[in-house]
């Protein structure tokens, strides 16, 4: 009997290192992707043109949806879709790209046309459930 008291509580200490190690290694993940998130998004407002090939790396599946959506995508509209992607504004598109706001809502129109959404939807809610 004492020997299955003992191991029941080897048990549960055990469970808490466990635990304890699953915590720490998920917070080390969060981290990661924070500091990936935030290297995007310092790619983002310097219009880096690292910014497409190191978001390829974090999101492949982004790019096979939009590919199945409409496979002709020039890398520029890649590149936007990505700010869509990221939630950033129309000006602070416009701002890091060096354009008028106005062009940047000629694009997104664009492309709402291109990718067939419709334009009740919210393109960045699009974006995020792609």
């Amino acid at each position: 009997m004492l020997k299955l008291v003992g191991k029941a509580s080897e048990i549960r200490r055990d469970e808490k290192i466990m635990k304890n190690e699953k915590t720490e290694f998920n917070l080390e993940d969060l981290n990661q992707k924070i500091f990936v998130q935030d290297e995007i998004l310092a790619l983002a407002k310097e219009n880096s043109p690292r910014l497409l090939s190191k978001f390829r790396l974090v999101e492949p599946d982004f790019f096979s949806k939009l590919s199945a959506i409409q496979p002709d995508l020039k890398n520029s509209e890649l590149v936007f879709c990505i700010y869509l992607k990221l939630n950033l504004t129309t000006k602070e598109v416009a701002t890091y790209t060096f354009v008028t706001p106005k062009a940047i809502q000629n694009r997104k129109n664009r492309l709402r046309k291109k990718l067939s959404i419709a334009s009740d939807m919210d393109i960045y809610k699009w974006f995020n459930d792609l």
